[in-house]
């Protein structure tokens, strides 16, 4: 059974940045894309960003196309999220998945692909 632990949330000031990590422990975490969304009050849960097992090949909503990446480091069980020019509109809990498609070719956006998810890290911008 995976686990995954967010961290790097917090509270930023409009036109700032954060870096969010989340680490995977109890699988092989190479043979699975890793998949980000954020959750804000009141609202459901939307997709962010995704990156296959490779890395090779990345997706992203158009709310966050341009200002956010996502990356990992499977050496570290490590996917990130880089969030630059963050907005009020991003304030969220932000949570990592893993898919549930071992070596799955593309990205996904969907929550029903992916079967683990972290606890959530609060990201709030201030204006």
């Amino acid at each position: 059974q995976v686990q995954l632990v967010e961290s790097g949330g917090g509270l930023v000031q409009a036109g700032g940045s954060l870096k969010l990590s989340c680490v995977a422990s109890g699988r092989t975490f190479s043979n699975y894309g890793m998949g980000w969304f954020r959750q804000a009050p009141g609202k459901e849960r939307e997709f962010v960003a995704s990156i296959i097992w490779s890395g090779a090949t990345t997706m992203y909503a158009a709310s966050v196309k341009g200002r956010f990446t996502v990356s990992r480091d499977n050496a570290k069980n490590t996917v990130y999220l880089q969030m630059n020019t963050l907005k009020p509109e991003d304030t969220a809990v932000y949570y990592c998945a893993v898919e549930n498609r071992v070596y799955w070719p593309r990205p996904s956006t969907r929550t029903s692909d992916y079967g683990t998810w972290g606890q959530g890290t609060q990201v709030t911008v201030s204006s």
